[in-house]
């Protein structure tokens, strides 16, 4: 009896070390899972693979994530954001892409974007073009070795700008790619009015409006315009203007505006006096919107 008392004794000891084992590993996924995003699966995988050692799982999972963002390049990214940074003279606009909805409104996403409107300003006040007064395309070649710091609990401090998209690639398993920018400063005279339609959180939306006020007389109040810029900024995004003024429509528009609108008006059976005459009318109207 006091043989099979022990043989008890021993087996309880066993069940309750193995207890206490798969709760250890539990709260290792549950860790990993938290620092990098990355799918349960995964994570575990790279756990086992790695002894259980978290910080060898985690660079595990990063080169892992690599591989699998460079396999995922070539997927087409069609949705994702429009992110703004403005100072006193100049604004930043970049436009990152994922390729879902469920990705474009994830709060990584959107904090990488944010940043990397940031860091385009950032650029382009430190460049040799900070004194252009003209807007110019930033493109993302003239961003992506960038020392970039995201400030992020799940990226790994330092980095690079192409490094921290790959990186962000792999934890949500889409293509994600920073698509374009663009610089606009301000006039010497003015200031730059904004609008961001379907905007998540500030500085970022699907659509922007942007405009640059410029006040001739000197003497006009700057704050007093900065309402009528907002709405000006929410009037483009509403419009899409192609053109700033009517007399900024090249002819050879006009010209072929006009031929579609004759065609249109033809299939009526009407009058040549009468077509010429709605041709005309349409094509006021067709530039007062443009």
């Amino acid at each position: 009896m006091a043989f099979y008392g022990g043989a008890k004794r021993v087996c309880v000891s066993i069940r309750h070390y193995c207890s206490n084992s798969a709760s250890e590993k539990v709260n290792l996924i549950k860790q990993l899972r938290e620092r990098t995003s990355a799918a349960m699966k995964d994570v575990k995988a790279a756990l086992v693979d790695s002894n259980w050692d978290i910080e060898e799982a985690q660079k595990e999972l990063r080169k892992r994530g690599k591989v699998l963002a460079s396999k995922k390049s070539s997927r087409t990214a069609s949705q994702g954001l429009l992110a703004l940074a403005q100072s006193p003279t100049k604004l930043a606009l970049i436009e990152l892409n994922c390729e879902t909805d469920f990705v474009a409104r994830n709060d990584i996403f959107q904090h990488l974007a944010l940043r990397l409107a940031n860091q385009a300003l950032s650029l382009s006040l430190d460049s040799s073009s900070s004194s252009s007064s003209s807007s110019f395309h930033l493109g993302p070649q003239s961003l992506q070795d960038m020392p970039f710091n995201l400030d992020h609990p799940k990226f790994n401090g330092q980095t690079t700008v192409h490094n921290a998209i790959t990186e962000l690639a792999a934890m949500m398993g889409e293509n994600v790619r920073l698509r374009r920018g663009y610089v606009i400063p301000a006039s010497p005279n003015g200031f730059i009015s904004t609008y961001l339609h379907t905007s998540p959180q500030p500085g970022l939306g699907r659509i922007a409006g942007i405009l640059s006020l410029q006040v001739d007389d000197g003497q006009t109040q700057l704050q007093a315009l900065q309402r009528v810029g907002s709405e000006l900024a929410m009037h483009v995004v509403a419009a899409k203007p192609l053109f700033l003024t009517k007399e900024l429509v090249p002819s050879d528009a006009l010209e072929n505006e006009g031929e579609i609108l004759k065609s249109q008006a033809e299939a009526s059976g009407k009058p040549k006096m009468a077509i010429e005459k709605m041709v005309e009318g349409r094509l006021r109207k067709k530039k007062k919107k443009k």
